[in-house]
C-alpha cells in the first residue's frame, strides 16, 4: 500500500514535501509518512534527509531512506515517530502478520531493516509497508488477499473493515495537510510545524 502524493506548487523541494506530504505525521495525528523525492541534478537526496532527520529527531521525529535508486538517486523517504512505531510493530497480530509475510521477528528498527531490504531486493512491491505507515491491520490484509480490489473506501489506504471511520481519518489528515501548506509556504519553519513527541 503506498502513501498518497499531492501535487504541490512550483518549485518543489525536499523541504516542501516533508511539510505538506508529512504533515500527519509531522502534527502527530499518524505515525508515520512515506514519499518519493526526485533530487534536481546535483542534489544528494540522502543527505538532505540525514539533515532533516537531525534537526527533527529532538522533536521525537526520525527521517530515514529506506531506499535509494542508483540510477536516478530517486529516494523512498520514511518519516516517522519512533516510539508510535514501535509500539504498532510490538503488537502480537501485527508480529504475527508479519512473520506470515516471511519477516523475522524483532525490534522496530530490525524490522524496518527488513522492510527497507525487501523494497530494494525484491520484485514485488512489499505491501505490508502498511503496517509501518499505521494503516489498519485489517485494511493491509484485505488490500493482500484482495489484490487491492474490491476496497469500499479509497483515500491514504484502500479500506476492506470500516470505511465511515477510515473517512473521518482521511478528513483529518485532508484538513491537517491544508493547513500546514498554507503555514509552511506562509513561511513557518518545518521546526515549528513538528509537534514535539
Amino acid at each position: 500500500m503506498q502513501e498518497r502524493t499531492y501535487a504541490t506548487p512550483s518549485p518543489r523541494s525536499f523541504a516542501c514535501d516533508l511539510a505538506t506530504l508529512c504533515a500527519p505525521t509531522l502534527a502527530g495525528l499518524k505515525p508515520a509518512s512515506l514519499f518519493r523525492y526526485q533530487p534536481a541534478p546535483g542534489q544528494d537526496a540522502a543527505a538532505m534527509a540525514a539533515a532533516w532527520h537531525t534537526e527533527l529527531s529532538p522533536r521525537g521525529v526520525t527521517v530515514q531512506v529506506l531506499k535509494q535508486c542508483p540510477r536516478t538517486g530517486a529516494v523512498l523517504v520514511y518519516v516517522y515517530r519512533p516510539a508510535r512505531v514501535a509500539k504498532l510493530l510490538a503488537d502480537d497480530r501485527t508480529l504475527a502478520f508479519l512473520a506470515g509475510e516471511g519477516y523475522t521477528p524483532g525490534t522496530a528498527d530490525e524490522l524496518l531493516a527488513q522492510l527497507a531490504e525487501r523494497l530494494c531486493c525484491e520484485q514485488d512491491f512489499p505491501h505490508e509497508i502498511g503496517v509501518f505507515l499505521g494503516y489498519p491491520l485489517a485494511d493491509v490484509i484485505g488490500f493482500i488477499q484482495n489484490r487491492g480490489k474490491n476496497f469500499t473506501a479509497c483515500g491514504y489506504w484502500k479500506v476492506y473493515t470500516d470505511p465511515a471511520a477510515a473517512q473521518a481519518e482521511f478528513d483529518r489528515y485532508k484538513k491537517c495537510e491544508r493547513i500546514y501548506a498554507r503555514c509552511y509556504y506562509n513561511g513557518t519553519p518545518i521546526s515549528r510545524l513538528t509537534v514535539a513527541a
